[in-house]
């Protein structure tokens, strides 16, 4: 597995090594030791899948008390995956970074918690893997408006105009009302 650490601080983008023939290929995707090692000593609690079609853009997402960490994938399809930083005491406090995550790229992504986190589909179809440091807790659930231009997401839209989004997304406040981290 190759380790980038990215200039957000805890965040990593990962890329397994693929070992391929004419029967097909194997790659690692999980192993708690390096990952511990090499990105952050956490455990996992809860697997999440999603299939979303052709633009649709679900975040930006993040729970104010019992914060996700979430290690993302794509394994169908392609996406536009994306994490803000809500740490106020952080140096990178209202900062982006995103990337193209695919079935074929095979790279994952460290979302550490206190971070917001949304993706946008770029193919006919996703089907999106996650796994969270903590359990789902609708209650503590948050949404920061996609589109915020204090956060300036320069997502890589379809032609044809707006995303497809739930009504939770929909809702979703500015950055500068919304709860963050201290």
């Amino acid at each position: 597995m190759k380790y980038t650490q990215i200039d957000i601080s805890g965040v990593v983008l990962m890329e397994p090594a693929v070992f391929g023939d004419e029967r097909g290929c194997f790659m690692e995707t999980w192993r708690e030791d390096e990952f511990r090692k090499q990105v952050a000593d956490v455990s996992f609690v809860q697997d999440n899948q999603s299939r979303s079609c052709k633009g649709t853009l679900r975040g930006l997402h993040y729970q104010i008390q019992n914060p996700q960490g979430k290690l993302v994938r794509v394994i169908a399809g392609e996406v536009f995956d994306v994490a803000i930083d809500l740490r106020k005491s952080s140096p990178s406090f209202g900062r982006w970074t995103g990337f193209r995550l695919s079935a074929e790229n095979r790279q994952m992504f460290w979302v550490p918690p206190g971070f917001g986190h949304g993706f946008y589909v770029l193919s006919e179809a996703a089907e999106f893997v996650y796994r969270c440091s903590d359990y789902w807790a609708p209650e503590h659930e948050r949404c920061i408006l996609w589109d915020d231009p204090d956060i300036g997401i320069d997502w890589p839209l379809l032609p044809g105009g707006m995303p497809l989004l739930s009504e939770k997304d929909i809702a979703g406040v500015p950055f500068k009302d919304a709860e963050v981290f201290e």
